[in-house]
């Protein structure tokens, strides 16, 4: 871990998808699906990383372990820049980064039983012996709350919760440092996501997990996060302590996806802020600041000025020209 306690960081990370045209092919434009993003994520911190879909927070998260390969842009971990290094010098690192994916079923193996699904990345990175490697993998299934007698059984035989925690307990069986979580609780029943929250929750004490928590539910988000980014169109508009950024909103997008989470107290009205327009495509985003075309408090120099992400005390950093402006409701939703 560096001095400053960061175990991540990202400077300037983008990440530009070709699109191509035409019967050769040729490429036409670039879909800006990551464009420019720093971040930071300190040892034992939970950074949740939320926003619509499509909007690059699961594509910042395969980024930044180097499952797809940064456009421009560098990625630190533990001080050592991973953008510079060959897979070779990679691999060691894989090991301490590792990914929860949000299909649970397209991210297993359907021909290999639990036990070979857990123990494959002991194998690849020739972690103990075999009889070893045996322990683990039923002590990991043990701790993310499976019996040791799953392990002879296929992903098929489980339910969607339970396929969540068999990916849990092969991300965790190489004993990592940092882990991706990407959307883990999205596909699964209300109940179930309860469950598996409070795992991740238990599991993060328990080893001395760094997670960065990808999801498109604020309330899921705020359950688990230290800190919350808000993303928008391939960028963070919004970076703050969880408790504060809920507390305090101060970009439009953010009071908007707030006003959209369910009021707990039954009876009680939620003043809904309702966005209008699609969103604009990242092939082509509007100039100046990418959330303008859908702003309720857009002015001229939106369209002229992009907002730098700008610290406005207490940790808290947003990308508006006019943060924290009281937005009119347009409705209201119980």
């Amino acid at each position: 871990m560096t001095d400053d306690g960061v175990l991540l960081r990202t400077v300037g990370l983008k990440k530009h998808f070709p699109v191509r045209k035409g019967v050769f092919g040729r490429v036409s434009g670039h879909l800006q699906a990551v464009d420019g993003v720093d971040l930071e994520i300190a040892q034992g911190e939970t950074l949740g990383l939320v926003g619509e879909s499509g909007c690059g927070k699961s594509t910042l998260g395969r980024v930044v372990l180097r499952l797809l390969e940064p456009t421009a842009g560098e990625v630190w971990f533990d001080g050592t820049e991973l953008t510079r290094l060959s897979a070779r010098q990679l691999k060691p690192y894989r090991r301490d980064m590792q990914i929860v994916f949000q299909d649970s079923v397209g991210s297993l193996d359907p021909r290999m039983r639990v036990r070979e699904i857990v123990a494959e990345g002991l194998e690849i990175h020739g972690v103990a012996s075999k009889d070893e490697r045996e322990a683990r993998v039923l002590d990991t299934l043990e701790r993310v709350g499976l019996s040791r007698d799953v392990a002879g059984r296929y992903p098929h035989q489980f339910s969607g919760g339970q396929r969540q925690r068999i990916g849990l307990a092969r991300a965790l069986a190489l004993q990592p440092r940092f882990v991706v979580a990407d959307e883990p609780v999205s596909a699964l029943d209300v109940s179930i996501q309860s469950q598996v929250l409070n795992l991740l929750v238990e599991l993060k004490r328990e080893f001395d997990l760094t997670y960065l928590f990808v999801a498109h539910d604020l309330a899921v988000v705020g359950y688990i996060s230290d800190r919350i980014a808000v993303m928008y169109l391939g960028k963070v508009v919004e970076l703050a302590p969880a408790q504060e950024l809920f507390a305090r909103p101060l970009h439009p997008y953010t009071m908007a996806l707030l006003s959209a989470n369910p009021e707990p107290i039954p009876g009680r009205k939620r003043q809904r802020i309702v966005l209008t327009g699609d969103v604009p495509s990242p092939i082509d985003p509007p100039s100046g600041c990418r959330f303008r075309t859908r702003c309720p408090i857009a002015q001229p120099i939106c369209a002229e000025q992009e907002p730098p992400l700008a610290d406005h005390g207490q940790g808290h950093r947003a990308a508006c020209h006019f943060p924290g402006t009281e937005i009119a409701v347009t409705s209201s939703a119980a």
